[in-house]
């Protein structure tokens, strides 16, 4: 393509200059009797059109060339339906491959951090919290709402912003509420002090600091508590005396305590809770009395990618009301695009229930969260892990 392109720009300057020479005419619009000559300016503007139509061209030949976008997003159930619900119908309507990066948030965030001269993901799922951090790093570029046009239909709350640029957009929201086996818990609990009950002794579960929701539900515990979150000692010596099967330190781990029998009762992310009952594990899902905190998951676009342009529509088709729906079904994330209808089956197991919506959702400020992160995670180490 590009040897034919330099060709037919060589032949159109030696053309004209042939004729200019010999003051040919070349006939454009006019209604002179001897027709139009074309000037120097003229030849100037349609060799400048000629030149950008085909840059434009050898631009869609080397993405077609290319053929795939690398995306980062979680494993197991989160893998499965990101894949069904986004990149399988971007791949149709574009011809581009998929290529995912499992792994969870934080893990994503390293990567990103490490291949910052020189990325190989182009778009990356991570959670709140995680997502302001990436942010911090300088590793996402600035969603473009002219080049992301389903961007107009997302909730307000949905979109992230740091002064005038856009890092992140939600795709769904979901909850951390109590787990717990039906068939060892006759009443389902409704308090989260429930898991210090002695019934419970060595069957709970809590994510650590090393997973996402470790740091978030320390704060969320103390208010649970009444203890005052500039001062968390009290609460680390609560924890401590809690006596747990595990803290765990990916989703993944949890549902597999909770599969196994292993943990009888504690924090579980909604998602992963409805995937385990919807295959016929012996568990229920409660909101205690206190509520439930929730965050979503977010779409980025990666600083320095090459493929700006597909990452850019991966994230519009991403924003679809049918992808809302579609993420919804599949994993109960309530919807960040306005306006999205789902089964009243599908709508009772949303974060906010079958009547709800984002406004009964315990959102976190993540940024004061993550300006204490490394103080709550060495404390935890020191009080809490160390000390059992």
């Amino acid at each position: 393509m590009t040897q034919l392109f330099n060709f037919a720009a060589r032949d159109f300057k030696r053309t004209n200059r042939r004729r200019e020479k010999m003051r040919l005419p070349i006939t454009i619009h006019g209604n002179s009797p001897r027709g139009t000559f074309m000037t120097t300016r003229n030849c100037t503007t349609l060799a400048s059109v000629l030149f950008f139509a085909g840059a434009a061209a050898l631009s869609q030949a080397a993405l077609a060339q290319q053929g795939k976008l690398t995306v980062a997003w979680y494993g197991g159930n989160w893998g499965e339906a990101f894949n069904a619900c986004v990149a399988e119908p971007f791949t149709k309507a574009t011809g581009i491959k998929v290529v995912p990066e499992i792994g969870t948030s934080t893990t994503t965030l390293a990567k990103l951090q490490q291949q910052k001269a020189a990325t190989t993901i182009d778009v990356a799922w991570m959670d709140g919290g995680i997502s302001e951090l990436a942010q911090q790093a300088g590793v996402l570029e600035d969603l473009n709402v002219r080049a992301i046009p389903n961007m107009a239909n997302v909730l307000d709350q949905a979109v992230y912003r740091s002064g005038k640029n856009t890092f992140a957009v939600g795709t769904g929201y979901y909850s951390m509420g109590l787990v717990y086996s039906t068939k060892e818990v006759k009443q389902p609990p409704t308090s989260w002090k429930d898991l210090w009950k002695p019934e419970y002794a060595g069957t709970v579960a809590l994510p650590s600091p090393s997973n996402s929701a470790g740091v978030p539900i320390v704060f969320f515990l103390a208010k649970v508590w009444g203890v005052d979150a500039a001062r968390l000692d009290p609460l680390y010596d609560r924890i401590r005396s809690l006596n747990t099967a595990l803290f765990f330190d990916s989703s993944g781990a949890a549902t597999n305590a909770y599969q196994s029998g292993d943990a009888v009762i504690g924090a579980h992310f909604n998602v992963g809770a409805w995937d385990l009952i919807d295959k016929g594990v012996p568990i229920g899902f409660a909101v205690p009395k206190e509520g439930v905190w929730a965050t979503d998951a977010r779409l980025h676009i990666v600083k320095g990618t090459r493929n700006k342009a597909a990452a850019e529509q991966f994230v519009n088709t991403a924003l679809s009301r049918e992808a809302s729906a579609c993420l919804a079904t599949k994993l109960y994330l309530g919807p960040s695009v306005k306006n999205v209808s789902v089964p009243t089956e599908v709508a009772r197991k949303l974060p906010w229930g079958t009547d709800g919506s984002v406004a009964n959702l315990n959102l976190l400020d993540w940024n004061v969260i993550n300006q204490r992160r490394a103080e709550v995670t060495d404390a935890w180490n020191r009080q809490v892990a160390r000390k059992r």
